[in-house]
């Protein structure tokens, strides 16, 4: 039996995905989520084979809540999310079912993914990647996402002071402490706004709000001193970076 999760804070557009389901027998849905949060813990549940998600959802929208997931399912989306933003999506072989949809054109997007689905490795790779696109959007670009022991935080991008390099990790600094992300330093850099936020070092990326003064260091580097008193290395090439950005 092929297990599917449906999460969407609309009542009537889970019952309309659950009617069209009916003419997939082999199809089980194990449960339904009014939100991302609720969405996430179904997942972690039921490992489920394939999820109908909505994009616009209170909380957290359904690309921050793919980003939490460690084991990554098949993805339907069945959204009212503009429809030229979705274009870009299309590359990476993720269908979406735009609201209002026909029982015709989500027959088709469920048998096409049955097509597939032997192959989840390149379904995995795929929703992957569409999450490197989803990033860049303005819908994305504002917030980061955190989990932390099995809870959800979201940052704010002012609130973040600077970004530090952790291995496969990102540590994210804000003034309640450092949050890692799985996620790396040329993510940050692609979608972070980059009249805030510069990369200054290989392994640093400040926001320049937080900036204070930048003092000479060792051999042609500096130290950007920011205003919780945190001490940056700046190298050799983040310094014309970190001036132009702060209009040096």
């Amino acid at each position: 039996m092929i297990k599917a999760v449906i999460i969407d804070d609309e009542p009537l557009a889970r019952e309309v995905v659950k009617e069209f389901l009916a003419e997939f027998p082999q199809i089980e849905i194990k449960q339904e989520c009014n939100d991302g949060f609720e969405g996430l813990k179904a997942i972690q549940q039921h490992q489920p084979d394939i999820i109908f998600l909505d994009i616009q959802m209170p909380k957290i929208t359904g690309f921050e809540m793919l980003e939490l997931l460690e084991t990554m399912p098949a993805v339907i989306f069945t959204t009212a999310f503009e429809e030229h933003a979705l274009r870009a999506f299309e590359v990476h072989a993720v269908d979406y079912l735009l609201k209002p949809f026909s029982r015709d054109r989500f027959t088709k997007a469920v048998q096409k993914w049955l097509e597939q689905h032997a192959n989840s490795n390149a379904a995995a790779a795929a929703t992957a990647a569409l999450l490197e696109t989803a990033a860049a959007t303005p819908l994305q670009s504002n917030r980061v996402v955190i989990k932390i022991n099995g809870k959800i935080k979201i940052i704010p991008v002012q609130d973040i002071h600077y970004l530090e390099a952790a291995d496969d990790y990102v540590k994210v600094i804000t003034h309640e402490g450092s949050f890692l992300k799985n996620k790396t330093m040329s993510f940050f850099e692609q979608t972070l706004d980059p009249q805030q936020f510069t990369r200054v070092h290989r392994s640093y990326m400040l926001n320049i709000n937080q900036v204070t003064r930048i003092d000479p260091y060792e051999k042609e580097n500096h130290l950007a001193i920011l205003r919780s008193g945190a001490k940056i290395l700046v190298s050799k090439t983040g310094y014309p970076r970190l001036k132009a950005a702060l209009g040096m």
